[in-house]
């Protein structure tokens, strides 16, 4: 193939708001996906990559040896313990999936299979475990599975005595389910077969046909996404239900799991709230007296907001994010500037102790922690240059006690050094940045910079270890993670400032950042690159309209791209739940607002950095044919001979491939894009 595939170009308009707004690519899209012209043109892409990218084999094959390689063959997790039995997650050399084994908690008891994933994906080209959930008694096991990487999960029954499935099979449902205490009753959610949006909350039977199945709860508006979780007490079952912007749940009784669900507290616009129950009370993480959050407590019978008593105030300095509840204390992860701290209180909120190991350049978590009664709290750490290592806390005790640390063969960490730094942005508001880079090969203005970021629904990208990233900063890499707004790192307000009317802010907050690591020396000017995935997709292809000439080369993993186009159809999965997140623009003004940064519909004639775009075929978030039109238009318009290069996987969606030896072939083959463009390397001709 000596040029690069070109889509045919069929002439079509969309009309809203008094304007034509140009489409030539949408015949690209297939919701079927099963129109052979589509495949033969997704197909053609994909030769193409791989024809330019062949004089990067050898890299790329260097690439993925190295990042398997410090991958521990034979592999566990620490052991927890709930309901008298312990758990573990085991691997084993070349495996790509894990086994789960359990045991009694007695001196004498072995470990025995619960579940091996590896069986359970043979023969399958994806598979995904949503979730292992075990009753009460210890009975039976329910699992829910994805086999086609749509995030549309199955749901089946092992009776554990004799390792029986059952013959229920439920299709259709997304990954969270509970068991009521009965360990006969249980809990699922179905998902529109449309949309693919949870909606309807389940009851099963065991031993009755999934027909007979009761509807428990239906959520009417489509903003609002429906997900399972289980009380600290083990006393009660939750239905969560959140938008962008305002919660509410309902209680079940776990006991009496027959009854209808209550509601806690009615949802109000904008008034968010988490909720767990334990020692005969709710205990509620609430934004109504402050964006921040502050704790509450109120008795089970008593559950209206007058009853609440405060246990942890609103503060103006830091962001309650999680709490977790024992016997005597309770522990949150609170945001601080950016970064995570824990806190201990007592159950009333006094005696505020800062827990150790708060990372300066990284992040702590609170740890997967099912037993209420004991005094030991797990918690995770990690930074940009420390493995993921596992703590415990006795709560009691104040000892701090060192579970495990991911073992990185040939690493060495005082190799890497790590900063934290703030920006000052075009309108004067200081944004962060993490940095990563390998001492000995630092040197001022010279070194290739890549710049990665995110910016949406009000997640905070967290400075913590990757081991793939290595394979970079052994090269030479800088690596930058820009905190632009739209995110959490600073709350709720830093969120609302890069969402809506204020997205251009991410955009320029990214551009701003690159431009001043730039001018202070943290990398070469002609060697910078761009980064980032999904909604940070959209950020990196926004910046090339707005910036093409800041990047050498963009790599945009399946990248959010035909914002207006999606965001008016009501069919497409994720559509209606994120009108608080990017506008809806059946509205003129979200719709102008939108159009003016959406990347499809900005693509001009002028140079663009080099580009690298992937996308899943099966992909449920952001369709493969955002992606491909966005692609067919570049080729198109853009004036330059640059690399632009599509990668559609055939066989996965959002997050690629799975297992963990599989999921680095596409990890690899992006990193040789870079190392390729960063050396000089590659492209040896270009088109």
């Amino acid at each position: 193939m000596m040029t690069p595939p070109q889509a045919r170009r069929i002439p079509f308009f969309h009309r809203m708001h008094g304007e034509k707004r140009e489409d030539n690519f949408a015949w690209l899209r297939d919701d079927e996906r099963a129109d052979p012209d589509v495949i033969d043109y997704l197909v053609a892409e994909n030769q193409w990559c791989e024809q330019q990218l062949a004089p990067l084999a050898d890299l790329e094959a260097t690439l993925y040896e190295e990042m398997t390689a410090r991958i521990p063959g034979n592999d566990h997790s620490v052991p927890f313990l709930k309901s008298g039995h312990w758990y573990q997650q085991r691997y084993q050399q070349g495996d790509d999936y894990p086994h789960w084994v359990w045991r009694n908690d007695t001196e004498s008891a072995s470990w025995q299979t619960l579940l091996d994933c590896n069986e359970r994906a043979r023969h399958a080209e994806y598979y995904e475990l949503g979730a292992l959930e075990i009753t009460a008694d210890h009975q039976y096991m329910a699992v829910t599975e994805d086999y086609l990487s749509r995030r549309e999960y199955v749901l089946r029954i092992q009776r554990l005595t004799d390792q029986t499935w059952l013959d229920t099979v439920i299709e259709g449902i997304s990954p969270s389910i509970v068991w009521a205490n009965d360990g006969q009753t249980l809990f699922y959610i179905k998902q529109d077969p449309q949309t693919l949006l949870p909606w309807q909350v389940w009851r099963h039977r065991l031993g009755t046909d999934p027909a007979a199945d009761c509807l428990v709860y239906e959520e009417q508006d489509d903003s609002y996404y429906v997900s399972l979780t289980g009380s600290s007490s083990e006393q009660r079952l939750f239905i969560v239900l959140e938008s962008s912007t305002t919660s509410e749940a309902w209680v079940i009784d776990a006991d009496k799991p027959h009854l209808a669900p209550r509601c806690i507290i009615p949802r109000r616009e904008n008034h968010e709230y988490s909720i767990d129950h334990f020692q005969g009370h709710y205990y509620l993480r609430s934004n109504r007296e402050g964006l921040n959050f502050g704790l509450y407590r109120c008795v089970d019978t008593e559950a209206t907001e007058d009853g609440w008593q405060q246990v942890i105030a609103v503060s103006e300095e830091r962001i309650i994010e999680d709490f977790q509840l024992f016997n005597d204390w309770l522990v949150t992860e609170e945001r601080l500037q950016g970064r995570v701290v824990l806190c201990q209180y007592t159950l009333t909120g006094g005696q505020r102790l800062l827990l150790p190991k708060q990372a300066e350049n990284g992040v702590v978590w609170i740890g997967h922690n099912p037993d209420a009664n004991s005094t030991g709290l797990r918690f995770g750490y990690s930074s940009l240059t420390t493995p993921t290592t596992t703590y415990e806390w006795d709560l009691n005790t104040h000892r701090l006690t060192l579970l495990k640390q991911v073992h990185i063969p040939l690493y060495e960490e005082s190799d890497y050094e790590s900063d934290w730094r703030w920006l000052t942005m075009r309108d004067g508001v200081q944004v962060p940045v993490s940095l990563v880079w390998r001492k000995d090969s630092l040197q001022s203005g010279q070194n290739p910079l890549l710049v990665y970021g995110y910016g949406a629904y009000g997640a905070a990208l967290e400075a913590d270890f990757s081991f793939t990233r290595q394979s970079l900063l052994d090269r030479g890499f800088i690596y930058a993670m820009v905190h632009v707004r739209g995110g959490g790192e600073l709350g709720r307000a830093w969120y609302d400032a890069g969402r809506l009317g204020n997205k251009m802010n991410s955009f320029y907050d990214f551009i701003d950042a690159t431009e001043q690591l730039l001018a202070q020396g943290i990398g070469d000017p002609q060697r910078c690159y761009a980064m980032g995935g999904s909604a940070g997709g959209l950020l990196v292809a926004a910046v090339s309209n707005i910036a093409p000439t800041l990047f050498h080369g963009i790599l945009a993993q399946v990248p959010f791209v035909d914002v207006v186009s999606t965001m008016l159809d009501e069919s497409i999965p994720l559509t209606t739940g994120e009108y608080e997140e990017w506008g809806n623009p059946n509205s003129e003004a979200d719709y102008m607002t939108i159009k003016a940064y959406s990347p499809y519909d900005n693509v001009r004639r002028q140079d663009y950095p080099h580009l690298f775009v992937t996308t899943g075929l099966h992909d449920s978030q952001v369709q493969y044919w955002e992606p491909a039109k966005w692609v067919a238009k570049l080729r198109e318009l853009k004036t330059d001979d640059h690399q632009l290069l599509l990668y559609t996987d055939l066989d996965a969606g959002h997050g690629g491939k799975s297992g963990r030896y599989q999921a680095y072939v596409d990890i690899a083959r992006e990193c040789s894009f870079l190392v390729g463009l960063s050396s000089g390397i590659w492209p040896n001709s270009s088109v």
